[in-house]
């Protein structure tokens, strides 16, 4: 039984034009000069809303107020005033650190402005040194929007466009309402699809773009997020370490050992920023991708279009190993250099059956005829069952535990590779998002006659190598590997995923047969007018 597409667009899929800002938006921008970048594209020129200045000048007041405190607190501790005194310097520092971000950052509004062509996103800024970067849509990642605190109190948010290029390359435009946030989103991912507008009459002002409909599909409950971190290693750690901080200073009466205390509250709150970075996690599909809604404090909705994830990993802890639970994260181009563990993540704790439904999201056909079988095998399974090569006997010297369960598996549309007996991964990586192959091979491997093979994917937490493999085996596999990647790519659909091919067939893939079963049918994106 197949299962409908959901980025399939519908025969007569068309697009609206950006619309034109609002009447009480700031008037846009003369058109690019000529020479600069977007001069042969029509852009709409807009600046940011106006309470940017605002919502940034507390930035400057941080700043001033740390280095105030860093470099004259002891002076300011020392001095013959009294405390009221010393309060009315601390808020003066305050005061005058937000009036010069507040004045600052007016300047700098003056002279952003942002733009959306046909071909790219544009951002022109700087107030001394003048920037005029551009993503090219065709080479769009993904889409966030985040309303930090602050400005979510105020019905404010922050819009993320992740590029291909990486981290440096990537667009933040801060701040616009929630509205506006949502109605540029939409009409980037619209435009990055290939969807364009046909037959706009003359002289009528053009509608929004429409938010494709969602899909809801999993959504991370408060008690398995907090059971998850209670039985994650970093946890049971920290628990010890306070247990034995508590004890030692009880027993030596003395705080000298409160010494590791950073330590301890470094610890609670990497725990911290898992859990409120984590929170209300909500899983979505859409026909503009996968759709991630998550954060306690940071509200935060990510769009990953089609075919944008290069590889998945799920990891099981030992301690997760009873309840069957999975982190599953993923490498997206431009996600890598980020600090933000979060931005990888595309369900924290799945369930095995979770799981089945997770990576059709990414992989709609796996390549086999038994998915499910397949699936199981390279999530717990040792051997040689469902196909899998694993490491010959002569490579227990390296892994005198995991050399059974260490193995790949290659289907007709990508590559499984199971590690770990205690930390269990599995690391997925289509045909066609490998970036190159590379075959490795020690002084001792040599000796033994073994070899590993890395699959080399954009930066991100996921790490394809299959290791001590016979060294024909991995030969064969490393030259098969890279015809069937040189193919893959080859009838790989375009960048701009709703767009059509000659003859009109789409260009997103059929799903062939539902193997998690339970994938719900996403209806296509709405004409839009």
């Amino acid at each position: 039984m197949s299962t409908p597409n959901p980025w399939a667009p519908p025969p007569s899929a068309t697009a609206a034009e950006q619309p034109r800002p609002d009447a009480g938006d700031p008037p846009p921008d003369a058109p690019a000069a000529p020479g600069e970048p977007g001069a042969d594209e029509r852009i709409e020129w807009r600046r940011l809303h106006k309470v940017t200045p605002l919502l940034n000048a507390w930035k400057a007041a941080a700043v001033i107020l740390g280095l105030a405190v860093w470099n004259y607190g002891e002076d300011l501790a020392q001095l013959d005033l009294a405390w009221a005194m010393k309060i009315l310097l601390v808020v003066g520092a305050i005061v005058l650190g937000a009036i010069i971000g507040l004045v600052y950052g007016a300047i700098a509004w003056r002279r952003t402005r942002y733009g959306i062509g046909e071909e790219s996103v544009f951002l022109h800024s700087g107030v001394l040194w003048r920037q005029q970067r551009h993503v090219r849509l065709d080479r769009l990642q993904a889409v966030d929007v985040t309303q930090p605190l602050l400005a979510r109190l105020f019905g404010f948010s922050s819009l993320k466009i992740e590029s291909a290029g990486g981290a440096g390359s990537n667009l933040t435009l801060s701040y616009l309402t929630d509205t506006e946030a949502q109605r540029v989103r939409n009409e980037i991912l619209a435009r990055a699809a290939g969807v364009r507008r046909t037959g706009q009459a003359p002289g009528v002002a053009p509608a929004p773009a429409q938010e494709a409909p969602e899909r809801p599909l999993l959504e991370l409950g408060a008690g398995r997020l907090v059971g998850s971190l209670v039985r994650s290693g970093f946890m049971i750690v920290t628990i010890l370490l306070v247990a034995g901080l508590v004890l030692a200073i009880a027993l030596t009466r003395t705080f000298q050992l409160a010494g590791a205390l950073p330590g301890v509250l470094a610890a609670v709150g990497y725990a911290w920023s898992r859990f409120a970075g984590e929170f209300s996690f909500r899983l979505g599909l859409s026909a503009d991708g996968i759709r991630l809604r998550h954060g306690l404090l940071e509200a935060k909705a990510r769009t990953v279009p089609p075919g944008r994830v290069q590889a998945l990993s799920f990891s099981q802890p030992p301690l997760w190993r009873r309840k069957g639970w999975w982190r599953v994260r993923m490498n997206v181009a431009g996600y890598g250099g980020e600090g933000e563990e979060t931005t990888t993540v595309l369900y924290p704790v799945a369930t095995t059956e979770e799981v089945a439904l997770i990576l059709p999201l990414v992989l709609p056909d796996l390549g086999t005829d038994r998915p499910l079988e397949v699936l199981q095998a390279a999530l717990t399974g040792t051997g040689t069952d469902e196909g899998f090569i694993i490491s010959p006997r002569r490579a227990r010297v390296f892994d005198p535990l995991t050399w059974r369960r260490n193995g790949v598996r290659i289907t007709d549309t990508a590559v499984l590779i199971r590690t770990g007996l205690w930390w269990r991964t599995l690391a997925v990586v289509p045909h066609e998002r490998t970036q190159s192959l590379a075959m490795t091979q020690g002084p001792l491997e040599r000796r033994r006659g073994l070899a590993g093979v890395d699959l080399h994917s954009t930066s991100g937490p996921v790490n394809a190598t299959i290791v001590h493999l016979d060294v024909e085996t991995a030969r064969t596999l490393l030259l098969e590997q890279a015809e069937r990647a040189r193919r893959a790519r080859r009838h790989a659909g375009p960048e701009r995923w709703m767009s059509r091919r000659e003859g009109g067939e789409p260009d997103a893939a059929a799903l062939r047969a539902g193997y998690a079963g339970v994938l719900p049918a996403v209806p296509a994106r709405e004409e839009m007018p």
